[in-house]
């Protein structure tokens, strides 16, 4: 079974140091056990056109994950069939290994070449997502119980949009290679599942208190990233990540940092902001951020951070005022906005400012590769955006998700400590021309 669309591969596991965040918030402690992990970019060229509706399905669901009631499982009904949480055109897929032996991986050695892991010992891939915060397994590979493994007879069921998994809560060692390894981490074994195709699960290092309501006779559910620095394996709990614009279809272009930071990895200062106090942003990790373009503010509100979406999404409503400004127009066979060359000239940049920091989408941050495009059933002769409308007006809240193509430019932080915080650096990309 092939990967779907983009697929970021997490491997070779290395130590590296941590060095302090910079003010205001409280530095990291200085340590040689943070974890950095690679990441390879696999691009499904041809599935692009899916991003933006994707992408919305995605921020309407996570939007209904903490604004509506825990949905309930009904075993004898009929159950959805759409769209899955992870948006499948982008995605960062970690090989982990869970209990001991571990599952063994059922995926056909051409679906391991395909990502560069054959000949790897691997078990289970599961979607490493900022947006959700618990971990299960057996969407593909079903779940072995091990002499590791202890039920506790409680279910768990996550509703992702029309997207879902129901199953059983175990505790199990969970082993994400090196030092990572967790020996009693809880995880959901999937009875049921919708709108994984290509994957196991997911591994969630969004904020603990989105696992509430998740199991039965439970409160919230310790993340993998609250048990690793429980455990004193990494020393604080923050996860971090960098990786840079590609247009290959298979590139090793990142890493994804548990613990702390890489300070080789950005340049300047890594500066921290508190997250938003704004509901529903604020149960994820969201932030208070304006959106600048030609001196005029497009947007003032909150929204959220998020490994899982591609694009960047504005509110309706500042997303005309872009239109607007850059003269774009929706291509209906592909479901991404364009401008000519001639405009793509003249584009501004769109200046993403928090707390007086800014940080810039300049025109090339602001454009797809132009080698995915004949591939996706693109026009060449047309400069493909990255920049999209959310699917809602401003003032829900959540009007704004700096997602894959943003982070691809700088560098970010996702810090659990006390009341959380997230915190961005330029790389060398920020300002790079790759795109064209």
């Amino acid at each position: 079974m092939a990967v779907t669309l983009l697929a970021f591969v997490l491997i070779a596991l290395e130590l590296c140091a941590v060095t302090a965040l910079v003010a205001p918030r409280a530095p990291l402690q200085h340590s040689t056990s943070t974890l950095r992990t690679s990441i390879k970019k696999l691009v499904q060229k041809d599935k692009i056109k899916e991003a933006a509706a994707r992408d919305r399905a995605r921020a309407k669901a996570l939007v209904k994950s903490v604004t509506s009631p825990p949905a309930k499982f009904d075993k004898n009904a009929g159950q959805p069939v759409g769209v899955a949480i992870a948006n499948i055109v982008t995605t960062y897929i970690a090989a982990v290994d869970v209990g001991n032996p571990p599952t063994e991986c059922a995926y056909p050695a051409v679906h391991l070449r395909a990502i560069g892991l054959i000949g790897e010992q691997i078990s289970v891939f599961l979607i490493v997502d900022t947006g959700s915060s618990n971990t299960w397994v057996g969407a593909t590979t079903p779940f072995e119980e091990t002499s590791t493994t202890t039920p506790t007879g409680d279910e768990v069921f996550v509703q992702y949009g029309s997207g879902f998994f129901f199953g059983d809560e175990v505790i199990d060692t969970v082993d994400f290679g090196g030092p990572l390894v967790i020996p009693q981490q809880s995880i959901g074994t999937a009875v049921f599942s919708d709108g994984f195709q290509g994957v196991d699960g997911i591994v969630g290092i969004g904020p603990t208190g989105l696992t509430a309501g998740t199991v039965d006779n439970e409160g919230t559910i310790p993340t993998v990233t609250d048990n690793l620095f429980a455990l004193g394996i990494i020393p604080d709990p923050v996860v971090s990540v960098f990786f840079a614009p590609t247009n290959d279809t298979f590139d090793v272009n990142g890493e994804l940092v548990f613990g702390g930071i890489d300070p080789g990895a950005f340049t300047g200062d890594l500066t921290v902001f508190p997250l938003t106090t704004t509901f529903p942003s604020s149960e994820f990790f969201g932030v208070d951020a304006s959106f600048v373009q030609s001196g005029a503010t497009i947007l003032d509100s909150a929204g959220i951070v998020d490994t899982g979406t591609t694009l960047v999404l504005l509110a309706d409503d500042a997303f005309e005022t872009y239109l607007a400004t850059t003269g774009a127009v929706i291509d209906n066979n592909v479901g991404l906005f364009t401008v000519t060359p001639e405009q793509f000239a003249t584009l501004p940049t769109l200046d993403v400012v928090l707390s007086g920091v800014t940080f810039p989408l300049t025109p090339d941050a602001q454009r797809l590769p132009a080698q995915l495009v004949p591939a996706f059933g693109g026009d060449p002769d047309l400069v493909y955006l990255i920049v999209s409308n959310i699917g809602s007006d401003s003032g829900s809240g959540f009007d704004f998700v700096l997602g894959q193509f943003f982070l691809e430019r700088f560098y970010s932080v996702f810090d659990s400590r006390g009341g959380g915080a997230v915190a961005f650096a330029p790389t060398v990309f920020t300002n790079a021309v790759v795109n064209n």
